[in-house]
């Protein structure tokens, strides 16, 4: 067999949600932080990502990390995250599942009953607390970048939905968050259709209608994701939650390019959102646990545990637990006379447009 290139990679998923980890085949990127990396591989080599999110070695609802030296000397390792359309600052299901990567493949020296990771990731450093048991990772907590609420009951005008009142927070990335209820969903598995058509709808009108930047780094610009939310249905959780990725970009005269994939798991930055904005309306405390349901029923655990400020707004610095679990180790090849060397989409499942935002 001809090898023209070889990725090594683990994969896992994060209470359901995929989260492939690049343990070898690339050496490093060009780039002075973690943040200026992600800059260089999306607009200089983003056919890593095509290559192991596309078809055939990914699929839509995939994620990707590739693990890097870290650019801060406090990190023990650096990652920058890969999605279907973007290359986002943070995420919690990919955090949880580095960490795991890192552990439980011994390229972090294992310490029970706790184990502790600083990350260097795009969106600044974070601080991870890993509980082990006979070299298992059974949970991950992890500091995460301070969250904040910049909208708070904003109208969106949105074709065939009309009105819709909206929240906007970031908690990595930036989210609209909107009730499913009176959406006429109710967030279970098999909405997941609807789910998604409406999600892409309130995301896109959203991100025209309510611009936002980070105050600190001007680079995070934009609402690049939905959140719908409604009341728990696993006693164990106080909410519940459906995060929808985008996996191409929207045309309103095409509904067929409205395109995205269900966050299997309750979505780590998205929690993170969440309990920002609902700080801002003084509905969650400071150190108050945050049970929060995904659409599969499994939970993250979330905590705001102090104060801070980000810019002009009032922000809070949260935590978030979860858990994952490895499910292969593989070795991803392209022949040299492979005809998709960086993957190829089909309509059926990925709309029309997928990344017509990077190409």
């Amino acid at each position: 067999m001809r090898v023209s290139r070889m990725i090594c990679a683990v994969d896992l998923h994060a209470a359901g949600e995929h989260g492939r980890v690049i343990i070898g085949g690339v050496l490093d990127v060009p780039g002075r932080t973690m943040f200026e990396k992600k800059t260089y591989l999306e607009n200089h080599a983003d056919g890593l990502r095509k290559l192991m999110l596309r078809e055939p070695r990914g699929y839509p609802a995939a994620n990707c990390n590739l693990l890097l030296p870290p650019t801060n000397p406090k990190a023990h390792a650096g990652f920058v995250i890969m999605e279907q359309v973007e290359y986002p600052p943070m995420s919690g299901t990919n955090t949880i599942c580095v960490v795991t990567t890192l552990i439980e493949t011994g390229m972090v020296t294992a310490v029970e009953p706790t184990t502790t990771i600083v990350l260097d990731t795009p969106a600044g450093l974070v601080v991870v607390r890993a509980e082990v048991q006979n070299g298992r990772v059974k949970q991950v907590t992890f500091e995460n970048v301070p969250a904040f609420a910049t909208h708070l009951d904003a109208k969106v005008e949105v074709p065939h939905l009309g009105t819709v009142t909206v929240d906007v927070a970031y908690g990595g990335m930036f989210y609209v968050i909107a009730e499913a209820e009176p959406l006429g969903l109710r967030l279970t598995p098999d909405e997941g259709r609807d789910i998604v058509r409406v999600a892409e709808m309130v995301k896109a009108a959203a991100r025209e209608q309510l611009p936002v930047v980070h105050p600190e780094n001007p680079g995070i610009r934009g609402i690049t994701i939905a959140e719908l939310t409604g009341p728990p249905t696993n006693p164990d959780a106080v909410a519940k939650n459906t995060v929808v990725c985008s996996t191409g970009e929207l045309d309103w005269s095409r509904p067929a390019t409205w395109t995205g994939a269900i966050d299997r798991s309750p979505c780590g930055t998205g929690t993170c959102a969440r309990m920002a904005a609902l700080y801002a309306r003084g509905k969650l405390g400071l150190n108050e646990a945050f049970p929060h349901e995904g659409i599969l029923g499994t939970v993250f655990t979330g905590c705001l545990v102090r104060e801070t400020q980000v810019g002009q707004y009032r922000a809070v610095v949260p935590t978030l637990s979860g858990t994952a679990w490895i499910t292969g180790f593989a070795q991803y090849v392209v022949d040299p006379e492979d005809p998709f060397p960086e993957g190829f989409t089909v309509g059926d499942i990925w709309g029309a447009a997928v990344d017509k935002a990077l190409t």
